[in-house]
């Protein structure tokens, strides 16, 4: 037991997180579109069992508060009221700084926006960002693991597809949806692993049911019939067995003895007339008293 969880120890922790942010406005000319993070929720998991460690969200006042409605027309109800007494970014940067640093970042669309954000605003109170050990964005994951059979891959359509409810868009709800999402997409990848024949939808799987065969004597492609048999396939690039698939094998009909004696004698003519060596007329004949 002690050996075990010395290395559970040393396996990284993955912390799950989201922020929300302000919606800037088009930026004028000389402007630079702003975005004021309003809340931070983290979780943070053991990867090996997926249970959670411990958790922290928090509303973050804005360096400008007119970015944020009097009355909320967000999705995420907050509020300028809400964030108003809100500790500044700056307040909380210590408690961020610890649980992001050093761990597995994993959250949805988080490498082309939220880390964004998270090193953006620590540039601005002058310290260094938090460093990551690993990234998972599961955008990225789910759209080359389990692909688009959800619809778009946002985090409402994903958890609407497994039914998990609607997204609240506060951040610590989005993060265990997020981590739900993720459980529910693999177990389904891990189901049509272990019976892909049954439980695979080709629609979605990157092969084909279709074997294409070099050659030219196949016009039309032969479609595989379904096996349940646990063997891998041959590789597209490999001709298929003759004796395991039938239509691969092109028949010749048998040559009579008069169809060979018509061939020989055109041969022989053909030849005869390029040349008129008389060797070259013997080796005919010959040929033809063995095929004869």
């Amino acid at each position: 037991m002690a050996a075990s969880y010395r290395n559970e120890e040393r396996v990284p922790e993955i912390v799950f997180f989201d922020i929300e942010t302000s919606v800037p406005n088009r930026a004028g000319p000389g402007h630079e579109r702003r975005f004021w993070i309003l809340e931070f929720g983290a979780m943070v998991i053991c990867p090996l069992k997926l249970v959670e460690i411990e958790s922290y969200c928090t509303l973050i006042k804005p360096g400008d508060l007119s970015v944020v409605a009097l009355r909320s027309t967000r999705t995420d109800g907050i509020t300028r009221e809400a964030v108003m007494k809100a500790p500044t970014f700056e307040d909380v940067a210590d408690k961020i700084y610890q649980v992001l640093d050093g761990r597995i970042w994993a959250g949805h669309n988080i490498q082309r926006f939220d880390c964004l954000r998270i090193k953006e605003a620590f540039a601005e109170i002058g310290r260094p960002a938090p460093q990551p050990c690993g990234i998972i964005d599961s955008l990225g994951v789910l759209s080359d693991k389990f692909g688009k059979r959800a619809g778009d891959m946002k985090m409402a359509t994903l958890a609407n597809y497994f039914g998990l409810g609607q997204q609240k868009h506060r951040s610590l709800d989005d993060v265990r949806m997020n981590l739900e999402v993720l459980k529910n997409c693999a177990t389904v990848l891990f189901l049509e692993s272990s019976l892909p024949n049954m439980l695979s939808n080709n629609k979605w799987n990157n092969g084909s049911s279709t074997i294409t065969t070099r050659s030219k004597n196949n016009v039309e492609n032969k479609k595989m019939v379904p096996s349940y048999n646990t063997e891998e396939p041959n590789s597209r690039k490999s001709p298929p067995a003759a004796s395991s698939s039938i239509g691969y094998i092109r028949s010749v009909p048998y040559p009579t003895r008069a169809s060979l004696r018509k061939m020989t004698e055109r041969v022989k003519n053909i030849l005869c007339k390029a040349h008129s060596n008389q060797s070259i007329n013997n080796l005919i004949k010959h040929s033809h008293s063995i095929l004869r």
